[in-house]
Order: structure tokens, then C-alpha cells, then sequence
């Protein structure tokens, strides 16, 4: 089942076209007032994170999407893109762990993505 967001959709399809591993959403609409859904990510190395990141703002810009907040990007072991209701959060692998934002938000339901991702994504 895909999100009811089609925003968010299109970010796990990019993500999941570029080999992201672990991707997650969580909606978190109702725990808090920052985005409605969280979508967690893993990169490989500090140049997949940033890959992941510059195709998911490329993507969504050729619909007119925009993120208007891009933090870490440089270090390439977290990178958080913005967006009106989704925050992007892709990481290296050590630092998906360390911060556990699954764990910090685990009231958050976990929405099924199944029928996006392919198999050896999850």
C-alpha cells in the first residue's frame, strides 16, 4: 500500500531507484508539527547520501516540489531535506543507528510501502 501522500510516494520511488536500503516512513502528522511524514533512508558511503539527496531534489523539482530546508549534506553521513510535509532523512549506516530516530519516534505508525519498494530494499 502506498502513503495517501503522493509527495512522499515520489521520494520512496527515487530513493528506492537509486538503491537507497532501509527505507522507512513514518507519519508522525500526529506527534508533532513539523512535517506529516518522516521518510528514513540509508546511503553506503558519503557520495551515495549525497546522490540520494540531489536526485530526490531533482526529481521532485521537475514537479514544481522544492525543499525548503537541506541540512548536512556536506558531511554526507546525515542529510535531512525539507519539504512542506515530509522531512527526508538519509544517512550512512553508523549514523541511522547512533541517532535511532526509529526508536525516538516509535509511537509513529509505520506506513506500509511494500508495493513501492522492491524487495531488496527493505
Amino acid at each position: 500500500m502506498a502513503c495517501k501522500n503522493e509527495t512522499v510516494n515520489t521520494i520512496v520511488r527515487v530513493l528506492d531507484s537509486k538503491l537507497a536500503k532501509d527505507i522507512e516512513v513514518l507519519a508522525v502528522g500526529e506527534l508533532t508539527t513539523m512535517a506529516d511524514y518522516f521518510v528514513l533512508a540509508t546511503g553506503g558511503s558519503d557520495r551515495q547520501v549525497q546522490a540520494l539527496c540531489d536526485h530526490v531534489e531533482e526529481e521532485l523539482a521537475k514537479e514544481g516540489i522544492f525543499a525548503v530546508n537541506k541540512e548536512g549534506y556536506r558531511s554526507g553521513e546525515w542529510a535531512l531535506l525539507g519539504y512542506d510535509d515530509a522531512i527526508v532523512h538519509i544517512f550512512q549506516s553508523e549514523t541511522r543507528a547512533f541517532y535511532g530516530l526509529e526508536r525516538i519516534w516509535k509511537d509513529a505508525p509505520i506506513v506500509d510501502m511494500e508495493d513501492i519498494i522492491t524487495d531488496g530494499n527493505q
